[in-house]
């Protein structure tokens, strides 16, 4: 297997695919490089590609008709994104998305992503696998947003936070009120109260849970 072939397979979504369908990857696949906040795609335009961040980060974001944006997440090396409309019929972006650092993605076109998934059995699994995990944390997402205040949303994401096996992701309150759909006054605000409270601590630019059990509590609300 080539460097490159290695270097795909360590990409949590080509993880444990054979090597004729990474070899059939390697070469359906571009790698693109971006700059520091260089946008990548905007919403509503045609999607072109399915992407696969090998090093940086990508901000997605929503942009309301007020001028208001709403950060939807931001993903670290090894996340994709276009997987979804790529295999839609109505191939529009959900979202705009811009890198964070610089960033360099893997990038398979509409047209040969969809002939990967009618040909290689083992790629078209973990893409239903992908969708699978996609739906249960859209409807957890839909339940917090419908029933929990910003308090339990709050908690939830910092939970989420300290939960997560990327690396580390340093969120301005800007961010997360964004994140939340909220504002940075009440997030700040709510920030102080869970410190306050000693269920949080600051340690520079991140949050260290200090009463998780108290947290999970305020997730109900």
């Amino acid at each position: 297997m080539s460097e490159n072939k290695n270097k795909l397979s360590e990409l949590p979504f080509f993880s444990n695919l054979s090597h004729e369908t990474l070899a059939l990857i390697e070469e359906s696949s571009t790698v693109q490089c971006y700059s520091n906040n260089e946008i990548i795609q905007l919403e509503g335009e045609p999607c072109l590609w399915a992407a696969f961040i090998i090093s940086g980060s990508v901000q997605v974001y929503h942009l309301a008709k007020e001028g208001r944006e709403q950060i939807l997440t931001n993903l670290m090396p090894g996340a994709h994104f276009n997987t979804v409309p790529a295999v839609d019929s109505n191939c529009n972006h959900r979202a705009s998305t811009r890198s964070l650092g610089k960033t360099k993605l893997l990038r398979i076109s509409i047209d040969k992503y969809r002939l990967l998934l009618k040909t290689r059995a083992d790629l078209a699994y973990h893409v239903l696998t992908d969708f699978a995990h996609r739906l249960d944390h859209l409807t957890v997402l839909v339940e917090r947003l419908s029933l929990h205040s910003i308090r339990g949303r709050l908690a939830s994401f910092l939970i989420d936070q300290a939960d997560s096996s990327d690396e580390p992701n340093l969120w301005t309150q800007d961010e997360i009120a964004s994140h939340l759909g909220s504002v940075r006054d009440v997030v700040g605000r709510t920030l102080r109260s869970f410190m306050d409270a000693g269920l949080i601590r600051r340690d520079g630019s991140k949050f260290v849970l200090l009463d998780r059990a108290a947290l999970e509590e305020e997730t109900q609300f």
